[in-house]
């Protein structure tokens, strides 16, 4: 069966159908005047009078840019993680005490500890601050853990643990749970939320470490093959080379997205592939863009 969905309270609706406005709070790249970019991202995601964040970003940055789009981050039902790294988390300790009545939704791999090995063979760590962590660690009433598809407002799933099973979607060979590189991180906390829109289903990745299309295929066993609409987000390909992105392309055309808008760290690159092979399908996913969908 497709997943239900059930109206949110007090929602607006315009007709027979409710309208669902997702705002890119934050992403690498700014086109819109007087709003700021960073390396990260965040989407706030309203229904009516509901709202959830998905990512926080790579500092409060969000709250400056939520204040100038007419948001209102104090109300918000939901904070769901899609991974535990920094550029994703680290907005999180603010929103903590402004958001009082949120959830939390993560998967407990994301309060791991993770390092990326540099080009020198230095490790850096790139989890979430420890004052992320160590405010979750008080939080723990108000967590919930998403190892598998987990409802977070009615018709809105994350989906837990993602199957990897594309022979060309490796895990990053430079992630790491220590920092002297010897415990290999696959990212198995990375997770993607997704809705079922009246056009179809709408998948909104954080960075896809789980790979783009492993990803799909998931959502596509959990929906029972509902057709899809809209992919927005991070696709982790800026470092991929041209076969693995290439593939990624051909395997994305089954889908049939109508929408699509790669992000964060897609990568130029594999951005423009996207741009020029789906010509007419592709948006920007930059800061302060807003899209639309009919529930």
């Amino acid at each position: 069966m497709i997943d239900c969905f059930h109206p949110f309270p007090d929602a607006h609706y315009e007709g027979n159908s409710m309208m669902v406005q997702i705002t890119t709070l934050i992403e690498n790249t700014v086109q819109t005047r007087s709003l700021k970019a960073e390396h990260g991202l965040s989407f706030h995601i309203k229904v009516g009078k509901n709202s959830l964040l998905f990512d926080t970003g790579q500092s409060d940055l969000l709250l400056e840019n939520a204040s100038k789009l007419g948001i209102d981050l104090t109300q918000l039902d939901a904070i769901v993680l899609s991974h535990g790294h920094y550029d994703h988390t680290s907005g999180l300790e603010t929103l903590l005490t402004l958001a009082p009545k949120a959830r939390i939704f993560l998967h407990p791999g994301a309060l791991d500890s993770k390092y990326v090995r540099e080009i020198t063979g230095s490790c850096r760590r790139i989890g979430m601050p420890l004052t992320v962590s160590n405010t979750l660690a008080t939080a723990t009433d108000k967590i919930t853990f998403t190892e598998k598809k987990t409802e977070i407002l009615p018709g809105f799933f994350a989906t837990g643990n993602i199957p990897r099973v594309t022979p060309f979607e490796n895990p990053e060979q430079s992630f790491f749970n220590d920092d002297a590189a010897t415990n290999p991180d696959n990212v198995p906390d990375d997770q993607a939320l997704y809705f079922n829109s009246r056009e179809g289903i709408v998948v909104i990745l954080g960075c896809a470490h789980a790979g783009v299309i492993n990803t799909l295929e998931h959502i596509s066993k959990l929906t029972d093959g509902k057709p899809f609409y809209a992919l927005l987000g991070g696709m982790h390909l800026i470092k991929a080379d041209k076969t693995r992105i290439d593939a990624t392309v051909e395997a994305l055309r089954k889908f049939n997205f109508k929408k699509i808008a790669p992000a964060h760290c897609t990568g130029l690159l594999a951005t423009s592939i996207i741009w020029t092979t789906f010509v007419g399908a592709c948006d920007s996913c930059s800061t302060g863009t807003r899209f639309t969908f009919q529930i």
